[in-house]
């Protein structure tokens, strides 16, 4: 319809870029309500697993499965509602349970999983991260007359309160996990709307997951920087006796230099990805606590006040850590450089003295050869007087009278000449030869 409607050529994706801002939705929640939500860290093979779970849950209910996997999926079963939203690395379940439930003793005695079928939810793949319960209750009270009826709920512990939107509501919390494995919420509305209670409720569902999701590096920030103390200090004496010792053993320096360059690489390969997804999660909590424009219920922290006190000195410890291995990780590089210069003037050292060995050997073999040149005259010289003097005693057995001695003594000099100028020749040809080799080379 809209391909037929519009005139101009369309690009694949135009009707998917006005999707994206809708695709998670604020809720309209009304009061009282139980929410449950769910965070688990799932493979695609596990998400996979979820959305069949998922199907069969509508089973259970007597409803129509989902035809498709989508990224936000919610469904409507009167007074229970269920959302699935997917995300880079996690899956997130929100159950609301809109059934009455007055009078009631225990807040949390009802939640949003209680309408579930009895095992659904325990066969759910996936790690849990987060999971806690956020109950919404109309309250006219006054702040200490809150305190005596929502503290016996929180099983004493110490609390953390604020009223959001400029006092229309108050929101308590523990940040704690509970003795039924969940942590919890408390949202008391004064004047909030169906809309403006949905969207305050995201959001503390959103700090609450993306709280958690933030400090999943923290341990790996741990585990590493013992290890990245030591790597400090090892390449802290490296370059001391660098500059301190001429000679040092330049292998063993190399073979240290290796092993700490590999295992950098192995911790950034482990923790890039974590580092920056805390990054990403950290930012989105401020995010979402600048939206929630809190006041201060006496006595108590606000949420802000507790994020920044807790949460954001265990992120900066994330960010050290990662600045730390990018930090040793171009100090190991440069220890390399210099371990690869000193090896490379060490081989060029080595190369000039066998260079300077070799000359000598040359010349001291141009000498030999000179000598042997020498003797092959004076040895030629001797075999062709030989053969020349079986020459003169030919003749002279021919009856050609002359003195022998004195020809076979004259043509001596003549003969040492004419090999001398001839083995001069043949050196020099090949001298010409070789030199022209080499300028073409």
């Amino acid at each position: 319809m809209l391909d037929k409607a519009f005139p101009m050529e369309q690009h694949p994706l135009r009707a998917a870029l006005y999707d994206e801002l809708h695709s998670r939705p604020f809720q309209v929640i009304p009061c009282p309500a139980r929410i449950t939500h769910l965070a688990l860290l799932t493979t695609p093979e596990q998400s996979r697993e979820q959305f069949t779970h998922l199907c069969e849950l509508h089973r259970l209910m007597g409803l129509p499965e989902p035809e498709a996997e989508v990224r936000c999926y919610e469904k409507d079963f009167g007074k229970f509602r269920i959302r699935r939203e997917q995300h880079t690395e996690f899956v997130s379940y929100t159950f609301i349970n809109l059934a009455s439930t007055t009078g009631e003793e225990d807040l949390f005695s009802t939640t949003g999983i209680s309408l579930l079928p009895e095992g659904w939810l325990a066969k759910m793949t996936g790690q849990t991260v987060a999971a806690f319960h956020l109950q919404l209750e109309a309250s006219d009270q006054g702040p200490e007359a809150d305190i005596k009826v929502i503290r016996p709920a929180f099983e004493g512990m110490r609390l953390v309160g604020s009223c959001p939107q400029n006092g229309s509501a108050r929101v308590w919390g523990s940040f704690r996990m509970h003795s039924d494995g969940f942590g919890r919420f408390l949202v008391l509305n004064h004047r909030m709307s169906n809309s403006q209670l949905g969207r305050l409720t995201q959001r503390l569902l959103e700090i609450e997951t993306y709280r958690l999701m933030s400090l999943l590096a923290v341990s790996l920030a741990r585990e590493i920087a013992p290890d990245l103390t030591k790597m400090d200090q090892q390449l802290a004496r490296i370059t001391q006796d660098l500059a301190d010792h001429s000679h040092v053993d330049e292998k063993a320096i190399l073979a240290e230099l290796t092993d700490m360059a590999a295992r950098i690489e192995a911790y950034r390969a482990k923790s890039t990805f974590r580092f920056s997804a805390t990054r990403a999660y950290h930012q989105l909590v401020i995010t979402r606590l600048d939206e929630l424009r809190e006041d201060e219920v006496s006595g108590h922290l606000t949420i802000r006040e507790f994020m920044t006190r807790r949460l954001t000195p265990a992120v900066k410890t994330c960010e050290s850590v990662s600045d730390r291995l990018e930090d040793i990780s171009r100090r190991v590089d440069r220890a390399s450089d210099m371990m690869r210069t000193r090896v490379e003037l060490s081989i060029q050292h080595q190369n000039q003295t066998l260079l300077s060995s070799m000359d000598k050997r040359s010349q001291v073999q141009l000498m030999m050869q000179h000598t042997v040149e020498g003797l092959s005259v004076v040895a030629i010289s001797y075999y062709l007087v030989g053969l020349l003097k079986y020459l003169v005693d030919a003749v002279y057995d021919l009856g050609i009278t002359f003195d022998k001695s004195i020809v076979t003594g004259a043509m001596i000099p003549l003969v040492v000449f004419l090999v001398w100028f001839s083995v001069r020749r043949i050196h020099h040809h090949f001298m010409k030869l070789a030199e022209k080799k080499q300028n073409l080379s």
